[in-house]
């Protein structure tokens, strides 16, 4: 994120959204929702809003807004030491996630690749998720995900996240967030 101002502006909107799903968060939550543009300074396109509840040595709980058409970018959780890597199950909660992953690629599929990024996008065996759908990602697997034409909210119940180890398509892109001023 470039600014105090835009971070503030994304998480007051990720949280109305959220709230408009029925997730109700508590002050200090709604003040640590995560503004992850990726390092590409164009968060409407490519960029993700993050609420963590819980990330320990055993598993992961979280929440993922995404605005409408909002991509999060190819990516790959690889094994880490003796762990084989982060297996994440999405769950929609409001809107459609459009989840590219390995496999055949679908015809005419409705997820579009954000202009100018089209090399960094090599799967497209397209998944369409709608509210109460869900989907587990294996360890090691290329995936993309996009909200449809409306916002989207996604819990997502995973093993241990270590974002630092994420593997993006795009080497532009820097994944760790830089730290925000609350």
């Amino acid at each position: 994120m470039t600014g105090t101002s835009e971070t503030k502006n994304a998480q007051a909107r990720a949280a109305a959204i959220l709230a408009d799903a029925g997730i109700v968060l508590t002050d200090a939550e709604r003040a640590r929702i995560e503004i992850a543009d990726f390092g590409l300074g164009e968060l409407e396109r490519s960029g993700l809003e993050i609420v963590v509840y819980e990330n320990n040595d055993r598993y992961c709980a979280k929440d993922l807004v995404l605005f409408p058409r909002q991509t999060c970018p190819e990516h790959r959780h690889p094994p880490v030491g003796d762990d084989p890597g982060k297996r994440e199950t999405f769950r929609v909660r409001k809107g459609t996630v459009l989840l590219c992953v390995e496999g055949d690629p679908t015809p005419n599929p409705r997820a579009v690749v954000p202009p100018g990024s089209e090399a960094h996008y090599t799967v497209f065996h397209e998944i369409v998720l709608k509210p109460g759908d869900q989907y587990t990602i294996e360890p090691n697997i290329r995936h993309w995900f996009q909200a449809g034409d409306e916002p989207a909210v996604v819990s997502e119940f995973s093993s241990t996240s270590r974002d630092e180890y994420d593997v993006f398509t795009d080497p532009r892109i820097r994944r760790v967030p830089e730290s925000q001023e609350g």
